[in-house]
């Protein structure tokens, strides 16, 4: 069986989506990227997380022609293989559908420099414009929205993001949604005071030290 570790990554990191509230059913999607034999892994579209086995992830090359397995990838497979051939420090994406992240994609906003976490993406958060699920023009949008950060919002949809493992992207998921949460909440107060480019050039270089 191809990529073995990765199919295991893919359904554990798809669980934890649900368990920790970042998607619901059989939302989201989850790819990896295996460098060595420049093969992507890939979670099936429709199919219940906590039946899923190894077999059930889908073997891809990042041209998108399946190489191994039955099931039928993720209708989004085309922004994953994108973004793992836009960046050499894209291996592992995520996209998941957090409530308080999607409540700012559905504002069509982006999420600033309202706390220092949101480093995890970089600067911001960037917007990508709405397109339908699962076409080429989503994919373009998603590229060519994200730039040099890890995690972009999906206008009227949800949270995608990006890293160099799997853990790394899922961290970033993780980080952002509190962001995203911390957004709402300040603006329900009125507006939040927002970190400056130096304060965040400080927050980036200990997050990301050369």
């Amino acid at each position: 069986m191809l990529l073995l570790e990765e199919r295991k990554q893919v359904i554990q990191y798809l669980r934890k989506m649900l368990t920790t509230h970042l998607t619901v059913g059989t939302g989201g999607n989850i790819s990896i990227h295996n460098v060595e034999k420049n093969l992507l892994a890939v979670s099936p579209t429709s199919m219940d997380y906590f039946e899923m086995e190894p077999e059930d992830v889908v073997i891809t090359t990042m041209d998108g022609e399946i190489v191994e397995g039955d099931r039928v990838p993720t209708s989004e497979l085309s922004f994953h293989i994108a973004l793992q051939n836009l960046r050499d420090d894209i291996h592992a994406v995520v996209h998941s559908h957090p409530i308080y992240s999607t409540t700012i994609a559905c504002m069509n906003w982006e999420i600033p420099s309202v706390h220092y976490l949101v480093g995890f993406s970089g600067y911001k958060v960037p917007l990508a414009k709405y397109a339908t699920y699962g076409t080429k023009e989503l994919a373009d949008n998603i590229v060519n929205a994200i730039g040099d950060n890890n995690a972009v919002l999906i206008a009227n949809h949800g949270l995608l993001s990006v890293g160099k493992t799997i853990q790394s992207a899922y961290t970033t998921t993780e980080q952002i949604e509190l962001v995203a949460q911390l957004y709402y909440q300040t603006k329900s107060l009125g507006d939040p005071v927002l970190l400056t480019k130096e304060q965040m050039d400080a927050v980036l270089a200990k997050f990301y030290p050369h």
